[in-house]
């Protein structure tokens, strides 16, 4: 059987009366012996608002203008794109999308790193608007990391002390040269919860600020214990001194579980020795640990927002923190976290 590219007129037609009728995508799919995504996009593509005899607006898929706005971008269209004679390229692309939740840019940032060949070489703008037009068969933008437009930050002024937290050491305290990024060890503390009324679950995230390296760890519950057990376990994982070179600083934001500052602090292994120098972000500014805000939305993409964090294994959590620190980062050139750590600690 010969390749099937673009509807017929004739379908066109066919799809308006089964819609007429009440049918589904996939009935429609089915009867046309087309991929329901195709049909899916026809109608979206040709849906237009009417009026009815009472002047209500609605709207219905038209025929007519399908075949129309097919004309027309086949007119505009020129030469057949690239990627529709690679396979492979669209295999990779696909798999690494939805298996490994890459991003398009990510995408392309692994194929130049690791040197893989393929007849299609595209540009990030190019393989995003093939994505829009459809021409991935199993990958659509609901598949991509939402591509938000950078809001203007409101210059709202700032209070300056927490009321439950009087005692904590301000960000305003911090060297303002931890703000550049260019002295490593200096990391930022969150909680990531899940569903509300269930369990206690939840994760304790830290991100260092100039690799983006990330600890994920999963913990009983959003206490000040929970919290302080973890770097306890850290401080012995790394050594004490270890610990105090690689965890300079550690800012966090105002809430319950991070208030006991001199738990955060006090070494678990050197009797009245600090092991790092805590910092509380200003209420209700996120924007000051910009990093963990970001790392979060890609913890999102394997734990959706919402979702019961008690079934989540401990390995399974490991899971997603391996993913991120092997995550072809846009800002380091393709290196991943993991790798912009090793040159730290070389």
């Amino acid at each position: 059987m010969g390749k099937r590219k673009d509807l017929t007129e004739r379908e066109r037609y066919a799809i308006e009366a089964y819609r007429n009728d009440k049918k589904s995508v996939r009935e429609i799919a089915d009867l046309l012996g087309r991929h329901y995504q195709t049909i899916y996009r026809e109608i979206r593509r040709g849906t237009v608002e009417m009026l009815d005899s009472e002047l209500r607006t609605y709207k219905k898929y038209c025929a007519d203008t399908g075949q129309a706005k097919a004309d027309l971008n086949k007119a505009e269209k020129g030469r057949e794109p690239k990627v529709g004679n690679d396979l492979a390229f669209i295999r990779f692309v696909e798999k690494m999308i939805l298996e490994e939740r890459y991003s398009p840019e990510a995408v392309l940032l692994h194929i130049k790193k690791n040197g893989l060949k393929f007849k299609t070489e595209v540009c990030l703008n190019t393989l995003y608007n093939y994505v829009d037009k459809g021409l991935f068969l199993n990958v659509t933008n609901k598949h991509l990391p939402v591509k938000s437009k950078r809001k203007k930050r409101n210059m709202r002024k700032i209070s300056k002390i927490s009321k439950n937290n009087i005692k904590g050491r301000s960000i305003e305290d911090r060297a303002k040269e931890i703000m550049e990024r260019n002295d490593f060890g200096h990391w930022e503390m969150d909680t990531v919860v899940g569903c509300q009324g269930g369990n206690k679950d939840c994760l304790l995230v830290l991100t260092e600020r100039k690799t983006r390296y990330e600890y994920i760890f999963k913990i009983p519950d959003k206490s000040q214990c929970s919290v302080v057990k973890v770097l306890d376990d850290l401080e012995r994982t790394y050594g004490a001194e270890n610990f105090v070179k690689t965890f300079k600083t550690i800012t966090m934001d105002n809430g319950t579980e991070f208030l006991d500052m001199i738990g955060v602090e006090r070494s678990a292994l050197v009797r009245d020795q600090k092991r790092t120098i805590a910092y509380y972000c200003h209420p209700y500014c996120s924007f000051e640990r910009g990093s963990n805000e970001n790392q979060n939305k890609m913890i999102r993409r394997h734990i959706e927002k919402g979702a019961d964090i008690a079934v989540y294994s401990d390995e399974e959590v490991k899971r997603v923190e391996t993913w991120m620190n092997d995550y072809p980062r846009p800002m380091f050139g393709g290196l991943s976290s993991r790798e912009m750590l090793e040159k730290e600690i070389a």
